[in-house]
């Protein structure tokens, strides 16, 4: 699969842990199959944006930030910016701001 399957896939499994729930539960709650979240988290399904759309109303998501940064896909700076944004992203926001003041301090040594 492509490379935003993949990326949808682990933005869809990052928020679905955030928010405590189970691959069971979030399936019933989208009206989906439990099996069938497992292969979109794994990027081994391409998603219609209907199921996208029933997904991220269940996560209690903009359906926009299962897609946001996904450009990049050369291998530039672009892409390592937006596998930034994928690690950084779906995390608590106690957790963001402390991967924030890393990544300064590691920004202001570089410098």
């Amino acid at each position: 699969m492509t490379d935003t399957i993949k990326i949808i896939g682990e933005r869809i499994r990052a928020y679905r842990r955030q928010a405590g729930m189970s691959q069971e539960a979030l399936a019933e709650k989208a009206g989906l199959h439990a099996t069938y979240i497992g292969q979109l988290e794994r990027g081994e399904k391409n998603a219609t944006i209907e199921t996208v759309e029933k997904v991220a109303s269940a996560l209690g998501l903009p359906m926009e930030k299962l897609f946001v940064n996904l450009g990049g896909a050369d291998g530039g700076a672009d892409r390592v910016a937006a596998e930034c944004y994928n690690l950084i992203s779906a995390r608590s926001p106690k957790a963001q701001g402390v991967l924030l003041q890393i990544i300064r301090d590691l920004a202001e040594l570089s410098d």
